[in-house]
């Protein structure tokens, strides 16, 4: 891994250093400032002239913070000479701005993106954007991973006789879809208004969970509103108890109480995209930080990012090859 320079905030160091163990590499340091005035400095540690840098940085509460440290870092790089400029973001907060649907609105999802492309990023390393089209909000590659093959793992050492794999609105139920797949079972799916924040109501459930269990995925769990909500209409439909997992668990406000004390949840389970929080002890942390260094491996070598999921979603498999040709 000669050539390679990785850097962390301050919102994920740990997340860094399991990254940086599987490349064979150590963390360089950063000395971020505040002054008097509130305002930030980034200073990097280490030389990064021509060198291939890595700023791993996953937008989590302070997220405007985290956010500033992150452009001042690519700053910082970009007028150090570095050769290539990679954020890692594990979890891309802003991805949930991502459409007008409200007058005079703001979409902070593509405002970000053109951000860090002013900064000097080349290029986004991520997992689990909360919609296809934020993709195309960066102007620059961006090489976006799945966590499906590694919670799809989790689960198979299990009995999943009579288990159905359960997302809780239809614009996740791709995702629900290919983890149904990858361990071969049923899938369903609930029908869901966001009424606020933390405020949904799900008044109908697609496919059949009467008298089974059920994996509820979604790609963050938040408040922990929709969870719940989806959880109880579960319930009204005869499911007997369910598994939680996510990609990305903020367990924001009152989320983890609402998660440990709802009895017919009997596990929580989410990867280490961001730090887990202290006060749930219950939870189950799959790592995915081994996934990131592959593809930072494979990007800094040349090699495709997207052959480390072929066997999880059909979209990153290359098309078949024509007959006739040479």
């Amino acid at each position: 891994m000669k050539g390679i320079v990785v850097f962390s905030g301050s919102a994920h160091a740990a997340f860094a250093d399991e990254i940086c163990a599987h490349l064979g590499l150590r963390r360089s340091a950063v000395k971020i400032s505040r002054f008097s005035n509130d305002c930030l400095q980034a200073q990097l540690l280490a030389n990064c002239r021509q060198r291939d840098v890595y700023i791993v940085q996953p937008l989590v509460p302070p997220t405007q913070d985290h956010l500033m440290e992150l452009l001042l870092m690519v700053d910082a790089a970009r007028g150090a000479s570095a050769g290539q400029i990679t954020a890692v973001i594990p979890h891309y907060a802003y991805a949930r701005s991502d459409k007008k649907d409200a007058s005079r609105i703001s979409i902070g999802g593509r405002l970000v993106a053109d951000m860090l492309a002013t900064a000097g990023v080349d290029r986004v390393l991520t997992m689990a954007l909360h919609a296809p089209q934020v993709h195309g909000f960066f102007s620059v590659p961006v090489d976006h991973l799945t966590a499906l093959g590694v919670i799809a793992d989790h689960y198979r050492d299990r009995d999943l006789s009579n288990t159905v794999v359960v997302s809780p609105d239809l614009g996740n139920a791709k995702q629900a879809t290919l983890l149904a797949r990858l361990l071969n079972l049923p899938v369903a799916a609930g029908s869901k208004q966001r009424l606020a924040d933390d405020r949904v109501v799900i008044d109908a459930i697609v496919g059949d969970v009467s008298g089974k269990r059920a994996i509820v995925l979604d790609d963050e769990i938040a408040t922990g509103g929709s969870i719940v909500e989806i959880v109880n209409r579960l319930g009204d439909f005869g499911c007997q108890d369910v598994s939680v997992a996510c990609t990305h668990g903020l367990f924001a406000g009152r989320a983890v109480e609402k998660l440990t004390s709802h009895e017919r949840i009997v596990e929580v389970v989410s990867t280490n995209t961001v730090p887990a929080p202290a006060d749930f002890p219950g939870l189950t942390t799959l790592s995915v930080a081994g996934l990131f260094a592959d593809a930072i491996d494979r990007i800094h070598n040349g090699r495709s990012v997207s052959k480390l999921f072929n066997d999880v979603d059909p979209a990153y498999a290359p098309p078949p090859q024509p007959e006739g040709l040479f």
